[in-house]
């Protein structure tokens, strides 16, 4: 699977295999982050799988990921919620079109994305992969803001900046 780079100002410029984007000098490329509500106003989050080769083991949002060239962004959160979560979801809406973040893990690997924030709905059971995700809990969103004030050091990077965006997580 071939992930999108991107220039300076956002404009695809070409493709690279996803084993390969991930580095010391990662380029700016193309990604998503989504996080998933249900009925009950709760937010999933996840704890990523400790076989990530970024931040594993790590609480985050519900799920992340990249589309392929050519793949409309909406197909891709619903793939990657069937690969990830083993989940449907509905009613997808952007939450932080514009987030673009960098950071770096302790291994040295750097993330480097225009990464714009969804919502969107559970549609039915999940059933989460267990090499992407090796936890995952319902919470209130206001709980989620206090714990990712209280410690931030205990989640994903781009989870801590995004709800600092985001009005669900205050």
């Amino acid at each position: 699977m071939d992930v999108i780079l991107l220039s300076e100002s956002g404009e695809p410029i070409g493709t690279c295999p996803k084993e390969l984007v991930h580095t010391e000098d990662t380029a700016l490329h193309q990604a998503f982050s989504c996080h998933v509500f249900n009925d009950q106003g709760q937010v999933l989050v996840t704890r990523r799988a400790l076989g990530k080769r970024t931040w594993p083991g790590v609480w985050t949002n519900s799920f992340c990921g990249h589309p392929q060239p050519g793949e409309r962004m909406e197909s891709a959160i619903i793939r990657h919620a069937r690969h990830e979560l083993g989940m449907a979801i509905e009613m997808i809406e952007p939450l932080v079109p514009t987030f673009r973040y960098r950071a770096v893990d302790a291994s040295g690997i750097v993330e480097n994305e225009i990464c714009p924030v969804y919502s969107a709905r559970i549609h039915g059971e999940l059933a989460a992969n267990p090499e992407e995700v090796m936890d995952y809990q319902w919470v209130d969103p206001a709980r989620l803001g206090d714990a990712l004030s209280a410690t931030p050091w205990a989640f994903s990077p781009w989870l801590v900046e995004q709800s600092a965006q985001m009005e669900l997580y205050r």
